[in-house]
């Protein structure tokens, strides 16, 4: 059963109107899963005109249940967070990331040791 995506629709929802700062993606050239197609990239500082071709290059349908990976890449946001497209048995998906909280202790002048 094929379960088609638009590209363009799943990364727009994904971003939800969070600021992106930059993205870098690339698709699948062939069937060889190790053969990734050519980059695309929106650029830091881009315009809204830059954003909107960006993504009409995405408007695309693929199977995102089924066979290898059909695209690769991150998304970085304004806030210091960012998305990797993840993969497991030809599904594929966005997961965002934030970085993890501190640990106490870490804002010590002091080295600490390994227990």
């Amino acid at each position: 059963m094929s379960r088609g995506t638009n590209a363009k629709v799943e990364i727009l929802q994904h971003i939800a109107g969070r600021p992106v700062k930059c993205i870098h993606l690339h698709g699948r050239e062939s069937w060889d899963p190790e053969e990734k197609g050519p980059a695309m990239f929106l650029p830091i500082g881009h315009t809204q005109e830059q954003f909107n071709q960006f993504v009409a290059i995405l408007d695309v349908e693929y199977d995102n249940g089924y066979g290898g990976q059909n695209l690769y890449g991150h998304i970085w946001y304004v806030d210091g967070t960012w998305s990797e497209r993840g993969e497991y048995d030809g599904s594929e998906w966005w997961d965002y990331k934030t970085a993890p909280e501190l640990p106490e202790g870490l804002d010590q002048l002091t080295l600490g040791h390994l227990v």
